[in-house]
């Protein structure tokens, strides 16, 4: 599992913690927990969090094994695994 931080256009961040992927529902971004042994969405995903696309600046994954230890603000915008939707 993952943490992952949604940078919001109101300039808040949200974090996520407990996912392994997320994807467009329509209107909406959804991240989702994966069932065990499983590598994609499907429907024994469980969803964690929705937001609305429009509103999504940037998405920010810490791996695994650093997701305890990283705190939001430790994330720059250099990070790599920076994904831009705006």
């Amino acid at each position: 599992m993952a943490r992952f931080l949604v940078d919001l256009s109101d300039t808040s961040t949200e974090v996520i913690d407990d996912a392994d992927a997320y994807a467009q529902e329509g209107p909406l971004t959804t991240f989702f927990a994966l069932a065990d042994g499983r590598q994609v969405i499907d429907s024994w995903s469980v969803r964690q969090a929705s937001f609305r696309t429009a509103d999504i600046v940037a998405v920010r994954r810490a791996p695994a094994a650093t997701a305890a230890l990283v705190e939001p603000e430790q994330l720059t915008l250099d990070t790599p695994t920076l994904l831009r939707t705006a």
